[in-house]
C-alpha cells in the first residue's frame, strides 16, 4: 500500500480572529475548539488513518518553537519540520514539502492539510481520504470539496463535472471566486458546486510535474531553497535567498485552475475553516438562546452572542448578534455580521505601528513565556515562567537594570562571575551592563517577577553572548 504523508501547512497569521489570533501567536496554535490547539487537532484527526506516515510540517520560522512544543506534547516526531524565512503562499510551501518527501527515493501520496481547520466527523474524513486515494495514485490532483450547507459568500467554489473518476471523485470543471449572494444561491441549488476547502491528496511527483509545467521558476526556487537548507536541531531552515526569490502564489492559481488533472471529491465531514468570529460561533456549543461563551462569562437577556473571556469576568446584558472578545491588552466588540472587517482594524493598527496588531501581552519564547504586567516612565514589570531544564541566553543590557523575585520553583542565576541558586521568596539585583543568565534547574516551572528600570526598556536592548536556541546575538 502506498504510504500517505501528511503535509501540515502552519504558516498563516489568522488576523481575522484578532485580538486572540495575532502574527506572533496565530489561530493554529490556539485552543479554539475542544482540547488542544487547532494544529494538534489536525494531527489527531489523521493519526489513526490507515497508511499514514510521519508528517512533514511547513511553518514560519518565527513559530518554530511553538510548532515543535505542541507536536512534542502529542508525542509526534515529524519526518521534517521545514521553516519558511518568508511567506510565499501555499504553492511553494507544498513544493518544498513534495521535494522533501521524495528526497529518499519514495514517491508517496501527499495529504495536504491547513493546520487551522475544524473537522467534526473524523470517521467520514478518513473514509473520504481512502476513497480519494485510488484516483490520486493514478495521477489525479484531488481536492476535497465541501458540500455547502447554505449560500456562503465567504468561500471560493469548485464546479464538478461528470462522470465521476471513481468512488465519487469527479473531474473539476472550473474554480470560481467568492460569489455574491444571488450567485451563491444558484451554485447551491445546482448541486454541482462545492466549497473550496484547501485540502488535497496527490502523488508528490505528479504535483511537481504539473507545477513544472505552469510555474517552472517556482520549482527551481523550491529546489534551491531545499538544497541550501541548513539543519538546526529538529528544524530544516530553507535557504533564505532562494526562498525569497520564489514567486508567491496559491496552489489554486499556480496549478489547480490550469491543470487538466484536477479532480474533486465532495465530502460532508463537519468542516469549517474557522475563518472569522462568526464562523467560530456557528460551530461552537450554544445554549438554547444561541449564545456561545468561553471563559468567565455572565449573559442576561442575550441571544446569538459569542463571548470569549480571558482572565477577567465578562458580563453581557440584553445583547443580540454580538461578538465580544476580551484579551489582556485589547477588547473587540462587534456586530456578528460585521466581523469580516476585523482585518481592517488590524490594518489600521499596523499603519499606526501599534504592537497590538501582532504581539500579545503574553509572549512565548522557547524557554517559556513572559507577561507584561505593568509599565510606566522608566519601569516595567514582567511575570516570567521558565520551563523545567530551560535557560535564557547569557546576555546583557545597555540601558536597564533588573530585580528578580522568585515566586515559585528554583532559579540558577549567573551574574558576571557569580553563579548561585535562588528559592521561593528570594530575590537578586542585576546591575546595568552585567552579563547574566536565568536557568531553571528544577523539575517544576520557575515563576518569578522581574522589575526593570532604566532609560530604555525595549526588547531590542539585548546583547546575547550564548544561546542554546540559536537566536541572533542582537
Amino acid at each position: 500500500m502506498t504510504s500517505i504523508v501528511p503535509v501540515l501547512l502552519s504558516g498563516g497569521s489568522g488576523t481575522r480572529l484578532w485580538p486572540l489570533s495575532r502574527e506572533t501567536h496565530p489561530k493554529q496554535f490556539q485552543p479554539l475548539v475542544g482540547d488542544g490547539s487547532l494544529l494538534q487537532a489536525t494531527w489527531r484527526r489523521i493519526e489513526g488513518l490507515a497508511g499514514i506516515a510521519a508528517p512533514i510540517v511547513v511553518a514560519n520560522e518565527e513559530h518554530r518553537f511553538m510548532v515543535a512544543e505542541q507536536l512534542r506534547q502529542l508525542g509526534v516526531a515529524p519526518a521534517a519540520l521545514l521553516l519558511e524565512p518568508v511567506g510565499r503562499n501555499t504553492a511553494p510551501a507544498i513544493a518544498v514539502a513534495a521535494l522533501q518527501a521524495m528526497a529518499g527515493g519514495d514517491d508517496p501520496l501527499l495529504l495536504v492539510l491547513p493546520s487551522d481547520h475544524v473537522i467534526r466527523d473524523v470517521p467520514a474524513f478518513h473514509a473520504a481520504v481512502q476513497a480519494a486515494a485510488p484516483a490520486a495514485g493514478q495521477g489525479a490532483l484531488v481536492t476535497f470539496g465541501i458540500m455547502p450547507t447554505g449560500p456562503e459568500t465567504g468561500y471560493g467554489y469548485i464546479k464538478a463535472a461528470s462522470p465521476p473518476v471513481g468512488a465519487g471523485v469527479r473531474p473539476v470543471e472550473r474554480f470560481v471566486e467568492k460569489p455574491d449572494l444571488a450567485t451563491a444561491e444558484a451554485y447551491v441549488a445546482s448541486g454541482d458546486y462545492f466549497w473550496n476547502s484547501g485540502m488535497f491528496l496527490f502523488r508528490a511527483s505528479r504535483f511537481l510535474d504539473e507545477l513544472q509545467r505552469f510555474a517552472p521558476a517556482m520549482v527551481a526556487a523550491a529546489r534551491a531553497a531545499l538544497a541550501g537548507a541548513q539543519r538546526d536541531a529538529d528544524f530544516l531552515r530553507l535557504d533564505r535567498a532562494a526562498f525569497e526569490a520564489c514567486p508567491a502564489d496559491s496552489i489554486d492559481y499556480a496549478v489547480m485552475e490550469k491543470t487538466d488533472a484536477a479532480a474533486v471529491l465532495p465530502i460532508n465531514v463537519g468542516w469549517s475553516d474557522v475563518g472569522s468570529w462568526s464562523a467560530l460561533w456557528e460551530i461552537a456549543d450554544q445554549d438554547p438562546d444561541g449564545n456561545a461563551h468561553h471563559g468567565d462569562v455572565i449573559a442576561l437577556g442575550c441571544s446569538n452572542t459569542l463571548a470569549w473571556g480571558g482572565r477577567r469576568l465578562v458580563s453581557l446584558l440584553g445583547l443580540k448578534d454580538v461578538i465580544v472578545v476580551d484579551t489582556d491588552d485589547a477588547l473587540l466588540v462587534a456586530a456578528r455580521d460585521q466581523v469580516q472587517q476585523v482585518k481592517d482594524i488590524v490594518a489600521r493598527l499596523k499603519a499606526e505601528k501599534r504592537p497590538e496588531a501582532s504581539v500579545h501581552r503574553k509572549v512565548y519564547r522557547p524557554w517559556g513565556s513572559y507577561d507584561g504586567v505593568d509599565s510606566g516612565e522608566r519601569f516595567q514589570v514582567k511575570r516570567i515562567v521558565v520551563k523545567p531544564g530551560a535557560a535564557l541566553s547569557l546576555q546583557m543590557h545597555h540601558h536597564r537594570a533588573e530585580h528578580w523575585i522568585v515566586v515559585s520553583g528554583s532559579a540558577r542565576v549567573t551574574c558576571d562571575e557569580r553563579v548561585f541558586i535562588l528559592g521561593e521568596n528570594q530575590s537578586t539585583y542585576i546591575p546595568l551592563g552585567s552579563k547574566h543568565r536565568l536557568e531553571n534547574p528544577g523539575k517544576v516551572p520557575l515563576e518569578l517577577i522581574e522589575v526593570q528600570s532604566g532609560s530604555y526598556l525595549g526588547e531590542d536592548d539585548i546583547v546575547r553572548f550564548e544561546d542554546v536556541y540559536g537566536r541572533s546575538p542582537g
